[in-house]
């Protein structure tokens, strides 16, 4: 946090595997007052998505506002917190062809939690907002994924460009940033299967194909 006057100045910077609903988790707030906020209105527009995020990326939180609810006295009253918990949306595929009502097994936080893919391949998933690592087990066989939450770069960056690539098949190696060969034929190898023009750079066409494949 920085400081200003003596007092306390809400501006939070990202790291790694964080996004405004894990953010607005830590400050104790609803996650679109602070996305929506105007003094983050720069951030939004260079990050269309509120889930992906760069760090380093600066984001405004202002104070907290009390809210005050009439209720009767001597009784119990039920709140429920906006924003919490958040959904993870995983699209299991074999050649193409979406897996359905495939068990899965689940398990973040020592939480286990059975569920089946859609008609589409979809697993949609409630976790807490601030979840950084799961394990994933996938059919009768219980095949094994180990999952790194929040750790997705925005796709106007090679990293993210390069993650997004590794997981739909196009393996380039590490998501390091750097636009090498091995992103240049994945890139290429991509536009081919989706019959863009090989440039095997990442032009608008391609990551606007990119993005709408991975769902993000």
């Amino acid at each position: 946090m920085m400081r200003e006057r003596g007092g306390t100045m809400p501006n939070h910077k990202v790291r790694q595997g964080e996004c405004i609903e894990s953010i607005a988790m830590r400050y104790g707030m609803f996650w679109q007052s602070i996305w929506d906020d105007p003094k983050n209105i720069n951030l939004k527009a260079k990050r269309s998505d509120s889930n992906v995020l760069m760090p380093d990326d600066t984001v405004y939180v202002r104070e907290k506002a009390l809210k005050w609810v009439d209720g009767a006295t001597e009784s119990k009253h039920r709140f429920r917190r906006k924003g919490v918990p958040s959904k993870l949306r995983i699209r299991l595929m074999n050649d193409d062809e979406p897996c359905v009502k495939t068990r899965c097994v689940l398990i973040i936080d020592g939480l286990a939690i059975e569920k089946e893919t859609d008609s589409d391949g979809w697993l949609i998933v409630p976790i807490p907002p601030d979840a950084r690592q799961g394990d994933l087990f996938v059919g009768e066989s219980e095949e094994e994924h180990h999952l790194q939450l929040g750790c997705m770069d925005p796709p106007d960056e090679i990293s993210g460009l390069q993650s997004r690539l590794n997981n739909l098949g196009f393996p380039c190696g590490d998501a390091e940033g750097v636009l090498g060969p091995g992103t240049v034929a994945a890139l290429r190898n991509f536009q081919r299967k989706h019959d863009l023009h090989l440039t095997g750079k990442p032009d608008k066409a391609t990551v606007d194909k990119l993005v709408s494949e991975h769902e993000c």
